[in-house]
C-alpha cells in the first residue's frame, strides 16, 4: 500500500506538469518565463555614485539604500544626478554577457527608491535626460538591444518614492516614514498614484515595444492599498495583456519568502529575496532573487562574493524546485558590470552551454532530494543533477525512477551502466564538472 501511494502522488504531481494538460490563457501567457528559468537582475542609479559611502561613513545595510540607511537630505541627494554620466555603459555589451551568461530576460531598476528615472519621463525632470549629463535613454538602448539579440525586456518599478513630494517628502526628513512606523499615512499619496505612478508604468508600457514582466517593490508602504494593487495590475494587463506581473504589485506576499498569504491578491508569480524555498509549492510559480554578493547596487567594498559553484548550484536547486533564478548585478557609476559579476556569469554560461537542457522548460522532480544533489524532469526524461560524485563511481538513484538509458549529458556518447539490482548508476571516477555535473535518464514508457 505504500509503495501504491507514492507512485499515486508521483502520478498525480507529473499529471500536474503535464506537457498535454489543456493550456489556459495564463499557461500560454507565462510559457516563455516558465521555460526560460534564469533572468538578470539589475540595480542601477544615482547610489552607484557614492557606491556605499558618503562623507566617509560607509552604508552598514546594502548600496542602492544609502540615501535612506544615512538620511541623506533629498537636496542633497538630488545633486548626484547631475554627477550621473555613465559614458561606459554598452546596452549591446551588457546584453551579450546576459545572453552569454545563459539568462533568458533582463530585469533593470527603471526607478529605484531613490525616485531617480533611467529614461525619458514625461511627468518629471528628475531622470537620465532632463538631470543628468548623459542624455541617452537608458532604458531604450537595452529594449532595442534585448529585441535585437533575442532576451525579453523587463522593468522593476518602485511604488516607494523618496523624491515625490506626495510619496513621502512632506514627512521630511523622515522620507521613508512608512518603512519605519506602519501607522504613518501620506493623504497625498493617492495623487501620487493617479497622476505620477500610473502614467510612469503606462510610459514603460508603450515606449518600448513587448514588455516581458513589470516587477515591482515597496508594496510594504501602509499608504498604497491592495485595492490600488487590483487597479494597477488590471491597467497594466489592459496596456500589454502579455505581460507578466510579480506579486509585490499587491500586499499579498510574505515578507522576504515572497510567497503569497492566504487571500485574493493580485500578482502572477511569487518573489523569495535572498532565499531559496524549502520545497516547490505544486502550481505555484515564482522566482527568488539573489545577489552574487551583499549588496544589489554597487557598493566598493563589498567583495563576499559567492562562488560560481554556489550560483550554478543555487540555479539547479531552484529551477528543481519548480523557480526561476533573478541573479543580480550592480554597475558601476560608469556604465560597468563588474569584473568578479562578470568572471561568475561566464562560468555559468559555460556550464548552461552543455547542460542547459536540464534547466530549460526544466520541471520540478516530484522526487524527493537525494543525498548527492538534485533532480529536475521533462516529459519521459529525468536530469541528476550530481554535487558530490561518488568516490566509488556508483549513484544511487530513487528506485521509482524505471531507467530506460542513462548518459552524461555533457558528453551524450558515454553511457552509463544501470544496475536494476539496487537501483544505481555507475558513473566514470571523475566528475565532468566541479560544481554539477548532469545525467540524462531517459525514462520506459
Amino acid at each position: 500500500m505504500k509503495y501504491l501511494s507514492r507512485l499515486i502522488l508521483i502520478a498525480i504531481l507529473f499529471a500536474s506538469h503535464s506537457l498535454h494538460a489543456a493550456p489556459t490563457p495564463d499557461d500560454e501567457r507565462m510559457e516563455w518565463w516558465r521555460d526560460a528559468g534564469f533572468g538578470m537582475f539589475i540595480h542601477w542609479g544615482l547610489y552607484a555614485i557614492p557606491a556605499g559611502e558618503y562623507k566617509g561613513e560607509r552604508v552598514g545595510g546594502i548600496g542602492e539604500w544609502i540615501m535612506e540607511k544615512l538620511d541623506i537630505p533629498v537636496t542633497e541627494y538630488e545633486k548626484f544626478a547631475a554627477q550621473f554620466d555613465p559614458v561606459k555603459f554598452d546596452a549591446d555589451e551588457w546584453v551579450s554577457i546576459a545572453k552569454n551568461a545563459g539568462m533568458k530576460y533582463i530585469v533593470i531598476t527603471s526607478k529605484h527608491h531613490d525616485g531617480f528615472c533611467l529614461w525619458d519621463s514625461e511627468v518629471t525632470d528628475y531622470d537620465i535626460i532632463d538631470a543628468a549629463p548623459f542624455k541617452r535613454d537608458i532604458l531604450g538602448e537595452l529594449a532595442d538591444a534585448c529585441r535585437e539579440q533575442g532576451i525579453k525586456m523587463c522593468f522593476y518599478y518602485s511604488i516607494v518614492d523618496w523624491h515625490h513630494p506626495q510619496a513621502q517628502a512632506p514627512l521630511f526628513p523622515n522620507y521613508n516614514a512608512g518603512q519605519r512606523d506602519k501607522s504613518v499615512f501620506n493623504p497625498e499619496f493617492p495623487e501620487y498614484f493617479e497622476n505620477y505612478l500610473k502614467p510612469q508604468i503606462k510610459e514603460l508600457l508603450t515606449k518600448y515595444g513587448d514588455v516581458g514582466v513589470v516587477w515591482f517593490d515597496g508594496d510594504w508602504i501602509p499608504d498604497y492599498t491592495t485595492e490600488m494593487g487590483k487597479e494597477l495590475y488590471q491597467f497594466i494587463r489592459e496596456i500589454q495583456p502579455n505581460t507578466i506581473v510579480n506579486n509585490r504589485v499587491d500586499k499579498g506576499r510574505s515578507g522576504m519568502k515572497g510567497l503569497n498569504r492566504e487571500g485574493n491578491f493580485a500578482g502572477d508569480f511569487g518573489t523569495p529575496e535572498q532565499e531559496i524555498p524549502d520545497e516547490g509549492i505544486n502550481g505555484l510559480d515564482w522566482e527568488s532573487c539573489i545577489t552574487m554578493n551583499k549588496t544589489w547596487g554597487f557598493k566598493h567594498f563589498d567583495h563576499n562574493w559567492k562562488s560560481e559553484e554556489e550560483l550554478i548550484q543555487s540555479l539547479v536547486e531552484i529551477v528543481s524546485k519548480g523557480g526561476n533564478l533573478l541573479l543580480n548585478v550592480g554597475p558601476t557609476a560608469e556604465g560597468l558590470i563588474p569584473e568578479e559579476s562578470l568572471t561568475r556569469l561566464a562560468g555559468m554560461g559555460k556550464w548552461l552551454e552543455a547542460n542547459g537542457e536540464a534547466i530549460y522548460g526544466a520541471q520540478a522532480s516530484p522526487f524527493e532530494k537525494p543525498e548527492w544533489g538534485r533532480y529536475t524532469q521533462k516529459e519521459n526524461t529525468i536530469y541528476a543533477h550530481v554535487y558530490d560524485w561518488p568516490e566509488n563511481g556508483k549513484l544511487i538513484i530513487n528506485d521509482e525512477i524505471k531507467v530506460k538509458r542513462a548518459s552524461l549529458l555533457a558528453t551524450p556518447k558515454a553511457k552509463i551502466k544501470f544496475d536494476k539490482k539496487d537501483t544505481s548508476l555507475q558513473l566514470p571516477m571523475d566528475p565532468i564538472h566541479d560544481a554539477v555535473s548532469v545525467i540524462k535518464i531517459d525514462l520506459k514508457g
